[in-house]
């Protein structure tokens, strides 16, 4: 049967030889065809891989020749008898395509056979490795759902190896607004010398279907940071995919909507986060959501908002977010959420008072406690523990306040000797200008007047002394 075997491809290669010096593409591919498929009917796996090196390091070998019996080559893949033999034809294909730019496709899908492979031993960081090795962004044939589900499978290695500045580097590559490309669109027919994209293979998910694992990967990307206002922006976008809302069974939009309000609540004080906050008020189903509901207008409403009455409110479903869609809110989600309410608080302070002493501010905080018990300092009266502590209180209100003053979410400054805080308004370059210039006017004014007083008393004591 071996005899057979080698006889049977000694006369391919000798055809091979005869069509490829006479320049017959049609012959030479159907010749380099034939030697591999007879080495897959024989499951002689050794003796095709050797095969495929030798017909592809022929001299003046055609690019067409080589193009098709890596195909061929590829679909024979998955009905390799073992593991082993599996990635042995693998590598001999990878290096039969490397530097060829003909077969780049090709070759970017068999790194990705290999890279799943070395997943499933467990071997995440060589997996990443041989994927960032492929640049598919500057494959001009490559489809381009294929080229995003590549540089997606590049992130969420680089995720699963906690390699986060890598991952960030690789998520740039596919820019948001083309998952927003309308598919409907007929396809354009290439002009003359353009390169013709290929079909991308069956098990490529749908553009929308990319959208949706992109933003999870970005989620679990910010997480990493605590970075709740672009979570929120991510789960905000898989929640208006229309495939999302319309399969409730795998993605329910009502739960997906409360984790856009609680990252909403989550996230600092900003102009997106103004703007998210409104938008979702206005959504219909947040009205099944009503103590969501009730808590976004809260934050939007400039009222003081007692933190010790909101936790006992929302401390069960806050809990509850962990075994529900996305899992918890983080390990500081708690802490975080204490700190916006301050934040808020701080906020609507600053609107009602021009000056007010760290003393109330803190109570307005919701930072001030009696203490009930000497505890602490048995040997201390009580009422020196009440000053302590209110003078502890008074400094993490001061802290929390100089946060958000260097942050430039307001204007304010601190007389500390004195414990007074004064608020002001944030001034834009006009304003001060116009401020300038009024003050100008009234001096002007001013001057005017007393210049026209003088002339007057002048007048006035000219006419007493000629009378």
């Amino acid at each position: 049967m071996e005899e057979n075997l080698d006889a049977a491809i000694e006369s391919l290669l000798n055809v091979e030889k005869q069509m490829r010096l006479a320049g017959d593409v049609a012959g030479t591919k159907k010749a380099a065809l034939d030697i591999v498929e007879l080495c897959y009917k024989a499951r002689a796996w050794k003796t095709l891989n050797d095969q495929i090196v030798l017909l592809s390091k022929r001299r003046g070998q055609l690019k067409q020749a080589v193009t098709a019996m890596v195909q061929k080559a590829m679909q024979y893949i998955d009905d390799t008898p073992d593991l082993e033999t599996r990635i042995e034809l693998i590598k001999t294909l990878n290096s039969v395509s490397a530097g060829k730019i003909y077969v780049e496709i090709e070759r970017a899908r068999l790194i990705k056979k290999l890279a799943k492979i070395k997943e499933d031993q467990g071997l995440i960081a060589e997996a990443a490795d041989l994927m960032q090795e492929i640049a598919v962004e500057t494959f001009g044939a490559m489809a381009k759902t294929e080229k995003i589900a590549f540089i997606l499978e590049q992130v969420r290695l680089c995720l699963d190896r906690q390699d986060y500045v890598r991952a960030q580097i690789l998520s740039r590559k596919i820019s948001p607004r083309v998952f927003d490309a309308d598919a409907s669109k007929e396809k354009k027919k290439p002009k003359e010398g353009d390169n013709i994209v290929q079909e991308a293979p069956a098990d490529i998910p749908s553009l929308l279907e990319l959208k949706r694992i992109y933003y999870e990967l970005m989620i679990r990307y910010h997480s990493h940071n605590n970075d709740y206002l672009e979570i929120c922006r991510s789960y905000k976008s898989i929640y208006d995919i229309p495939s999302v809302k319309e399969d409730p069974a795998q993605w329910i939009p009502v739960k997906v909507l409360r984790k856009i309000c609680w990252y909403l609540v989550l996230a600092p004080h900003d102009p997106m986060q103004s703007s998210l906050l409104n938008s979702t008020l206005e959504d219909k189903n947040l009205s099944e959501l009503a103590n969501f509901r009730f808590m976004l207008k809260q934050i939007v409403t400039m009222e003081v908002i007692h933190w010790a009455s909101l936790w006992e409110t929302y401390k069960d479903e806050f809990e509850n977010e962990k075994n529900l869609l996305g899992g918890s809110l983080g390990p500081k989600a708690a802490e975080d959420l204490k700190l916006r309410i301050i934040e808020h608080n701080i906020l609507v302070v600053s609107k009602y008072y021009s000056r007010i002493t760290l003393k109330r501010l803190s109570e307005l905080l919701c930072l001030s406690l009696q203490v009930e018990s000497n505890i602490l300092f048995p040997c201390s009266p009580l009422s020196i523990l009440d000053e302590m502590v209110k003078d502890g209180f008074a400094l993490e209100a001061e802290k929390h306040l100089s946060d958000m003053v260097v942050s430039k979410a307001l204007v304010a400054k601190i007389d500390r000797p004195m414990g007074i805080v004064c608020f002001q308004r944030a001034k834009d370059s006009n304003d001060i200008l116009n401020s300038w210039a009024m003050n100008l006017e009234k001096l002007l004014d001013l001057v005017e007047k007393s210049c026209h007083q003088i002339h007057k008393e002048t007048m006035i004591h000219k006419a007493v002394l000629k009378a």
